[in-house]
């Protein structure tokens, strides 16, 4: 299936000179996944611009969208008749909700994470969420500010948090719409004098200030099909995962994008890798991280790798001109799940870091197996005597 039966040309757009301070105004009122940037009356793409983007620009209103707005950015320039598969590839490994459909060298439209799981909605009756959901997720305290909240958003890469109360149990969700919605609406209440001490006080409020609740669950044993009906029909970009027995207990975080990966799963005979920001590599190709992640893999027989995902963050400090970079390796096995992180200047270095990481955490779980079957023999041993 190709995206010429689900892409539009419905679709929220602003010239490049417009002010930054009318997209935040057309995000909290239409709340569209991201703003197509133009020029020439519509003829000529200059680039998305998304909610995540908006959050971490300190940028003042009056500055032209065209300053954030990035053609060669993270949202990828599709043609009409790409596969609907290496399309949500693409938006995985861009981290964006949105991207530009070209026909012929010219702005057709858009296609959405939302376009591409309505089409495939009827074939996921047949995963469950315990299958694809992340599970290691970061959470929040009901006290801790909304600056810290942004800070994590920020460092993790992701869109929403769980909100936890002294007791550890959920009480609320904090999402990137949530920020820019409570943001947008505060700012215009003030005079431009007045603004940078409101945005202080705004960034030391709590969490619970800002947080949507109650909060929208599923279990492990859902179908993913289920949940991305609810996600559909209520506009969230995720779900929280609790545990069976204990509804209050966070489990992990089912997202939008925790299926798109799931789409994009190949049955080729190598691993199936995604990049996130894979602009930042330096010399490494995709083949290369990939034939790494296998040489580490390959040490524990019995692990089956079923998808493998590598993040890279780019911080702002630097070393003779070179970005000090965070690599995240992530991969979903029988075993489930093991990571590595790494940090390094220059990808390259922040990659290999993070794969000796990986490999500790692999070599780990070999042992504690190994353990496991030792003490098992060990036992029905005993049980003979």
């Amino acid at each position: 299936m190709d995206i010429s039966d689900i892409a539009t040309q419905d679709y929220t757009e602003v010239d490049a000179e417009e002010r930054l301070g009318k997209v935040r105004a057309l995000f909290e009122d239409e709340n569209p996944k991201g703003v197509i940037v133009t020029r020439a009356g519509g003829a000529e793409y200059e680039g998305v611009i998304t909610q995540k983007q908006l959050l971490s620009s300190h940028i003042e209103d009056d500055t032209r969208a065209i300053t954030i707005a990035n053609p060669s950015g993270n949202a990828p320039k599709l043609e009409r008749t790409e596969d609907v598969r290496d399309v949500a590839r693409k938006l995985v490994e861009g981290g964006t909700k949105i991207a530009p459909v070209f026909e012929a060298d010219q702005l057709w439209g858009i296609v959405t994470e939302d376009h591409i799981l309505e089409a495939v909605l009827d074939s996921l009756d047949a995963l469950t969420v315990e299958q694809i959901y992340t599970a290691d997720v970061v959470t929040v305290n009901e006290d801790d500010t909304v600056g810290t909240v942004i800070n994590r958003l920020r460092e993790h890469g992701i869109s929403r948090l769980p909100v936890l109360d002294e007791d550890g149990d959920l009480t609320g969700v904090v999402t990137t719409y949530d920020l820019v919605r409570f943001v947008t609406r505060d700012i215009e209440k003030t005079t431009r004098g007045d603004r940078r001490g409101e945005v202080e006080r705004m960034l030391d409020l709590p969490v619970s200030d800002v947080m949507s609740e109650p909060v929208e669950t599923i279990r492990p044993d859902d179908s993913v099909e289920s949940a991305v009906r609810t996600m559909l029909e209520n506009d969230y970009a995720g779900l929280v995962v609790t545990t069976e027995n204990e509804p209050d207990t966070v489990a992990g975080v089912l997202t939008k994008t925790d299926v798109l990966r799931a789409l994009s799963y190949t049955e080729e005979e190598h691993m199936d890798v995604q990049i996130t920001n894979i602009d930042l590599l330096d010399t490494l190709v995709r083949e290369d991280v990939r034939e790494g992640i296998e040489e580490v893999t390959e040490k524990y027989s019995k692990l089956h790798v079923r998808h493998a995902h590598v993040r890279f963050h780019e911080h702002k400090e630097r070393l003779r001109g070179t970005p000090l970079i965070q690599c995240q390796i992530r991969l979903r096995t029988n075993q489930g799940q093991i990571a590595g992180t790494g940090e390094g200047y220059g990808a390259d270095n922040a990659y290999y870091m993070a794969l000796d990481t990986l490999e500790r955490n692999v070599l780990e779980v070999k042992g504690v197996q190994a353990d496991e079957e030792y003490q098992g023999q060990l036992l029905r041993k005993l049980g003979e005597l």
